[in-house]
């Protein structure tokens, strides 16, 4: 079993700055991406960033492609997730996910391991 393990939630004001680090307790052949997911209160679960575990193909979902940035540290086997000009509609719970690219856009079914979630707040 993989554990997934987010830092770096809170509040921010809108146009802020946050990043978050997801860490897993060791590699597995069971997942070649690693990224991020959120969901907003009401809504689905989308795909916000992912990062294959070669560290290429970045994916970004349309709503933060050149505000949010996704980057690897391999060797900590760590994750980050800059996060530039906030949004009050980037709030949400954000997970951590290691999963099978399938395709973009990425969904939660090909999800494998899971993060407890981070909160993001960002308030006008």
């Amino acid at each position: 079993q993989v554990q997934l393990v987010e830092s770096g939630g809170g509040s921010v004001q809108a146009g802020g700055s946050l990043r978050l680090s997801c860490t897993a307790s060791r590699y597995s052949a069971n997942y070649d991406y690693v990224g991020w997911f959120r969901q907003a209160p009401g809504k689905e679960r989308e795909g916000v960033a992912t990062i294959s575990t070669g560290g290429r193909y970045p994916y970004y979902a349309d709503s933060v492609k050149g505000r949010f940035t996704i980057a690897q540290d391999r060797p900590r086997n760590t994750v980050y997730l800059q996060m530039n000009s906030l949004k009050p509609e980037d709030t949400a719970m954000y997970y951590c996910a290691a999963g099978l690219w399938t395709g973009a856009p990425v969904t939660d079914r090909s999800v494998k391991y899971w993060g407890q979630g981070t909160q993001v707040t960002v308030s006008s």
